[in-house]
């Protein structure tokens, strides 16, 4: 007779999907709404709970995410962070999955949530609240990766780096990452584009000095000499994402001319006067364009209290 399964948590599949699962809610399942509260000791081996709920683990036990794609935590986000916790603690708790030799030394590796196990060390405490997971090396790190991808504190270099991952290691489409992160498609298309750009632009970029706009417009220079010489210049000269298209532009089409903006011809008196006794009238700015008598009326408004406003004031006109 077969021993009872009865309780046993499932074994996760040793086979690595043959195509793209869904994600949506995978990541939303695997928290619980509620936390579990924190002690005051550690213990030096969690007691087992059931799966899902989360258990207060040693800070010690748990090595940092193997698959993790963000390369850059800032200081002074991280210090806020460590004094949240120290006054509230953590109020999500981790994911982990048991490693590799937890039967022998009871350590844990972790899949999602380092800014706050690297805060709780900073704020000094000694547990965190995790949930354990058993999971395998493929999909802790879709899981790591979409969950980068879903925050908006990544750099632009980080982000590209963790959408090639996806499209290498799990085959997606720029489609199906779209659908797993919650972004559109060409928003995917134009972060995987960042690595054509040569290396030192993408250190720019990763830190900061290049944004994601001046990045884009570099792209247009199909070589790596010009896009550098470009990228020096932008920095040199703290070119503003407009000016950089401009620019870009002008290096891509060295014989355009540019047309010279059409002259501001003098306002009649009377069409001023006109002018002026609107914007008294309405309260708002009018601009009247005259041409020898023939023209336009334009009244810009900011709200619908502005444009009853203006229907008021000539429905009273048209009664007078």
């Amino acid at each position: 007779m077969p021993p009872s399964t009865k309780g046993a948590s499932p074994q996760p599949s040793t086979h690595a999907p043959s195509r793209p699962r869904a994600l949506g809610k995978g990541l939303e399942s695997l928290l619980p709404t509620r936390p579990a509260p924190s002690s005051s000791v550690a213990p030096a081996h969690p007691a087992a709970e059931p799966a899902g709920k989360p258990l207060e683990i040693p800070l010690h036990l748990i090595d940092r995410n193997p698959f993790q794609t963000r390369t850059h935590f800032d200081e002074e986000k991280l210090a806020e962070l460590a004094a949240s916790i120290l006054a509230s603690g953590v109020v999500q708790p981790i994911v982990v999955r048991h490693g590799v030799n937890h039967r022998q030394d009871g350590r844990y590796t972790l899949i999602t949530g380092e800014r706050r196990l690297l805060a709780s060390k900073k704020a000094g405490k000694e547990t965190i609240p995790a949930i354990v997971r058993e999971v395998s090396n493929l999909q802790a790190m879709e899981m790591t990766i979409v969950e980068n991808l879903q925050r908006t504190d990544l750099n632009p270099i980080e982000q590209a780096h963790a959408y090639l991952r996806l499209s290498r290691d799990f085959h997606m489409t720029q489609e199906q990452m779209a659908e797993r992160t919650g972004k559109d498609r060409a928003s995917v298309s134009n972060f995987l584009r960042l690595l054509k750009l040569p290396e030192p632009v993408q250190t720019q970029v990763e830190s900061g000095s290049l944004s994601f706009g001046h990045a884009r417009a570099l792209l247009a220079l199909e070589s790596p000499e010009a896009i550098l010489d470009a990228a020096q210049k932008i920095l040199a000269l703290h070119l503003s994402v407009r000016a950089t298209e401009n620019y870009v532009q002008g290096l891509l089409n060295p014989e355009a001319k540019v047309k010279p903006a059409n002259p501001v011809l003098p306002l009649d008196p009377n069409v001023r006067e006109a002018q002026d006794s609107l914007r008294r009238r309405l309260g708002l700015k009018v601009t009247i364009e005259d041409k020898k008598g023939k023209g336009k009326v334009i009244i810009e408004y900011s709200g619908v209290e502005d444009f009853d406003a203006i229907l008021a004031a000539l429905g009273d006109q048209a009664t007078e």
